[in-house]
This record gives structure tokens, C-alpha cells and sequence, in this order.
């Protein structure tokens, strides 16, 4: 609508003259009674021109020249809007468009073939992931196939954490296990990981090395604990992140930082440009000469650098690798040290603009109305394997994207198991395998195929009010992916399906596809054809499931 519009307007706003005095916008009108899309150009005109807005309102639709056949009418209201009304030919001639792209209907090139990158999950290797890194894994996954789907050359990437006092924790905790089961006695470390799953990792070693680490220097057995540990705790997260249908491009090691001398590199240009300097053995960046409040420790008196130096010189590899936007998505306990990084890599040289950064908050699991408790058999936290044991990698990748990033989520786990059109990923998952058994009946039974040619179906036989609405939302999916990526709201898809499926519910409600009359039933049968595609296609993009069957 906004296309055909936008040429229509234009070429009267260059009839009258006025056709570069202002930017041409459409919106949608919050009141369907005041049509499908409306403008405010006469308005915008009036101070340049000096008129009165109503007045170059009229002007305007006096100069449009509109088909009848795509316009059934053009209005002005209140103080100089321009109302449009569209007929419902002009959305069923567009519905032969889904046919004709199938798989690749929604896709636009708005990013160009840009290198993107996606950085999402990158939790130590030091336990079991949690929910609140399932709903970040979800969030970067479903990110990256929005920039794939706009034009986007995309790499996901997993910032692989593997230095510093977390790994030297992991390793002492696995070395007291492991000696805890040769000696009871022996003691364990006061801010070690508790978890079940240290005490596993501790019998692997036992098992191939038997007691050979008891003789060995403290070291020696340390190096070899943490190498294990991190092996086999990074094996597991690798396997439940592909439970749930996640992949990463590429593991980024954060130990790589170190021994190719990119964390003194960093350093150094601070020093040069004056915005490091010693203060009480430690060593600061100078952060209130880059606007922010106070300056920040970059290195501790132990010599071992706090968070921000490893995450600045990694961003800086980012831009290095050529990547034009850069897209992080963090837990909300980050908030903190974003502003320290951004104004880091905008100290050496590079631009924070090209940076995004994207925000979820916490997870709550809920069971007959009640939080659930968190503990669990490996951690003492609620594993992501456990809830996909649960309600199933579909229901879990659904729950954790259909609400804003920025909101906390009460994830329902009675709701999620619900076989009814109360669970939303039940609702549109259905709707989709009702399609696909309709289309079975039709090419088999009923006796009704489509055309290879999408223009031989007469769409003006499915010109109804149940039908145009769902013809209006099909054809919206190429901007509501456009806008999901550019704003980075994944939620805004699943919230749009879930209303594809009730269009189609109701619509099927109203209509029986398999009919007599030879040409309605194939006008129809394309209708949910063009249906399912719209759903496949946006459950691909969510990495739900979209079964032919339920």
C-alpha cells in the first residue's frame, strides 16, 4: 500500500509543484473507519507554501490520478489528513506474490550484503547453561536469521570465556572433588562450584587417571582439572544449545586476547593517548576524560585485568574483522559495563554507533501459578536441558520470544505443555498443520490443485471480510520481519502469527474450502496456501517447528 501510495502521492505532489518541499510518510490510521493508511503531507506543505493544510489536501486529490479498480476512497480529515481506502481486489491480486516466492516470500535486502555479527550466549564454560542463557540464545538465534532475512551477511558467534579467576575456581573445585573421593577429609574451597556436575567431571578424571593426580605438583593437576572440566562443560552447552536448534558460526577465545599480545596493545594506546595511568598498583582508565562519571580500573594491583579490558580489545577485533554492525546480547546484569566499552573503542579510534546493544531480563519459571524453586539435580539453578526435557525445544524457543527483551518473563510451564489454543506456540503451530491437512484433502479427496501460474486463480472470488483480513496480515510479513530486525525486537513475530492464526481460524470458520464451485475452491485453497507459507515461514525464522501433522 505504502509503495503504490508513495508513487501515486508523489506524482501529483510533482503535478502541483511541491513534490521536493517535503518528506512523503504513510502511517496506518488507529481507527479503521478512517481507512488503511493516511498522511500528513498536506500539513507538512502548509508552512513552505503558506496555504492552509486542508486546502493543499484538496488540492492533492484533485491532482491524484488513482485506479478504481486498487482506491475505493480518498478523504480528508480534521485539520488536513488524507485518508486512503483500499479495495479488496487490490489485496487478493497480491496474494498470487506469496505464491510465486514460496520459501523466500518476507526476504528484502535492506542490509545489502553488509557483514553483520551477532555475539549471544558466550556463558563461561564453568556450568550447565541456565534458562536466562536459553531465553539469550533464543533472542541472538532468532536476531541473526532477522538480518539473514533482510539482506545481511551474518556470523553467530559465541565469545568462548576461558580466562581468569572463574576458570582458576572451576579447576580448584574439580581438584577438591576429585581428592574428596579418595579423602572425605579434604577440604573445599569456600567460593567453589557446588554443583553436582563437578563432582561427575572429578569420577572422569578418576576413571582415566586414577590416583595420578594425588602425586602431582598442585600446578601440574590444576592445569589438568581446569582442561577437562572446561572440555567436558563446554561439550555439554554445545550439545544443549543444538537441542534447541541453536548454532554458532564461530568461538571466539578470549585466551586468544592474551597470548597475542591484544590486551597490551589496548594498554599501550591508552598510555599514548594519555587515558591510562598508576594509581595504588593498579592500573586505570581514564573514563571521566571520555564522559563518563568516574574512572574505571582496568587492571587490578594482582595484575590480572578486570572485564572491561578483555571486552574493549575484543570489540576492537570486531571492528578489525570488518564487521559494519555489530549486535551484543547481554543479561541485564551487564547494564553496567556497557557504557565502559562503547566509550573504550570510541577512545581508539572506532565507531560505538555500530554497535548495538540488545538487553533481556531475567526468567521466572512458573508451575500450577507457583515459581519453581531452583534446584535441580546437576546445579543449583534450573538447567536449559531440564526445561527442554520439560515442555520441548519448540515451546521453549516460543516462550522465551514472545515477550519484549526488555521485560521479565514468567515462563508458564503448564501453559507450555498445554495441547489447546490457550499455549501460542500450540495456536500457530496448529493452525499450520490444519492448513497442510486441508491442502492433503484437497489434492487427494477433494479433487481441487492450484495452477503452476498464480495468475490463472481468480483471487477476486475470496473478496470477503474474513478473507481480506487475512489477505491484509499475509501481506503485511515482509515489513513486520523488516521492522523486527531493524528495531531488534524479536517479539514482534511471534505476536504477529499468533494474529495470522486466528485470521485463518476465523476465516476457515466462515468458509468451507473444498466447495462445488471449481474456481471458489481453488481461490480459497490458494488463500491457505498462501496462509501456511506466511506461517512456515516465520516459525523458520522464530526456529520453531512448522509440522505438517499434530
Amino acid at each position: 500500500m505504502k509503495k503504490y501510495l508513495a508513487e501515486h502521492v508523489g506524482a501529483a505532489l510533482e503535478r502541483l509543484g511541491y513534490h521536493s518541499r517535503v518528506e512523503l510518510q504513510f502511517e496506518t490510521p488507529k481507527q479503521e473507519a478512517h481507512g488503511d493508511l493516511t498522511t500528513n503531507v498536506a500539513m507538512l506543505l502548509a508552512k513552505p507554501i503558506g496555504k492552509n493544510p486542508r486546502a493543499i489536501a484538496q488540492e492533492i486529490v484533485g491532482a491524484l490520478q488513482l485506479d478504481p479498480k486498487d482506491v475505493s476512497g480518498t478523504e480528508i480529515a480534521g485539520p488536513g489528513f488524507i485518508n486512503f481506502r483500499f479495495t479488496p481486489g487490490f489485496f487478493t491480486r497480491q496474494l498470487a506474490d506469496i505464491l510465486r516466492h514460496g520459501a523466500a516470500f518476507g526476504r528484502t535486502n535492506v542490509g545489502q550484503g553488509r557483514k553483520a555479527m551477532v555475539e549471544f550466549v558466550s556463558a563461561n564454560p564453568t556450568g550447565p547453561l541456565s534458562v536466562g542463557h536459553g531465553r539469550q540464545a533464543a533472542i541472538g538465534d532468532m536476531l541473526a536469521s532477522l538480518l539473514e532475512w533482510t539482506g545481511y551477511a551474518v556470523t553467530r558467534e559465541y565469545y568462548y570465556n576461558n580466562a581468569g579467576r572463574q576458570m582458576r575456581v572451576l579447576a580448584q573445585s574439580t581438584l577438591a572433588r576429585y581428592r574428596q573421593l579418595f579423602d572425605p577429609n579434604v577440604p573445599f574451597p569456600d567460593d567453589g562450584y557446588q554443583g553436582e556436575y563437578i563432582r561427575l567431571i572429578a569420577e572422569e578424571i578418576k576413571v582415566e587417571r586414577g590416583d595420578a593426580l594425588l602425586s602431582m605438583p598442585e600446578e601440574e593437576s590444576l592445569k589438568i582439572c581446569q582442561a577437562v572440566a572446561e572440555g567436558s562443560l563446554f561439550d555439554a552447552i554445545k550439545a544443549v544449545l543444538a537441542r534447541m536448534g541453536v548454532r554458532h558460526d564461530e568461538f571466539y577465545n578470549e585466551d586468544s586476547l592474551y597470548s597475542s599480545g591484544k590486551i597490551d596493545e589496548v594498554v599501550q594506546e591508552f598510555r599514548s593517548k594519555g587515558l591510562a595511568y598508576d594509581q595504588e598498583g593498579a592500573v586505570w582508565l581514564k573514563a571521566t576524560a571520555l564522559g563518563l562519571e568516574q574512572d574505571r580500573v582496568i587492571i587490578k594491583s594482582t595484575g590480572e585485568p578486570t572485564y572491561r579490558l578483555p571486552d574493549i580489545a575484543y570489540h576492537c577485533e570486531k571492528f578489525r574483522r570488518g564487521f559494519e554492525l555489530i549486535v551484543d546480547v547481554f543479561g541485564a546484569d551487564h547494564v553496567a559495563t556497557i557504557p565502559d566499552v562503547l566509550a573504550g573503542v570510541k577512545a581508539l579510534g572506532y565507531d560505538p554507533e555500530r554497535v548495538r546493544v540488545v538487553i533481556h531480563q531475567f526468567v521466572t519459571l512458573l508451575r500450577d501459578g507457583e515459581q519453581v524453586k531452583m534446584s535441580k539435580r546437576l546445579a543449583n539453578f534450573v538447567t536449559l536441558d531440564d526445561l527442554i526435557d520439560d515442555v520441548g525445544a519448540d515451546a521453549v524457543r516460543y516462550f522465551f520470544l514472545m515477550r519484549a527483551n526488555g521485560t521479565h518473563l514468567e515462563f508458564d510451564l503448564n501453559l507450555a505443555k498445554e495441547q489447546s489454543e490457550k499455549n501460542p506456540v500450540y495456536y500457530v503451530q496448529y493452525a499450520h498443520a490444519r492448513i497442510a491437512s486441508i491442502l492433503r484433502f484437497a489434492s487427494g479427496e477433494g479433487g481441487v490443485r492450484l495452477p503452476e501460474d498464480p495468475s490463472a486463480i481468480d483471487f477476486g472470488l475470496v473478496a470477503g471480510p474474513a478473507e481480506v483480513v487475512l489477505t491484509k496480515l499475509l501481506l503485511e510479513f515482509p515489513r513486520i520481519v523488516a521492522g523486527a530486525a531493524a528495531a531488534l525486537e524479536p517479539h514482534r513475530l511471534p505476536a504477529y502469527l499468533t494474529d495470522v492464526a486466528m485470521a485463518f481460524h476465523r476465516f476457515y470458520h466462515d468458509h468451507r474450502v473444498v466447495v462445488p464451485e471449481a474456481q471458489v475452491a481453488q481461490a480459497r485453497l490458494a488463500l491457505c496456501a498462501c496462509t501456511r507459507t506466511v506461517l512456515a515461514n516465520g516459525l523458520g525464522i522464530l526456529g520453531v517447528s512448522a509440522p505438517e501433522r499434530m
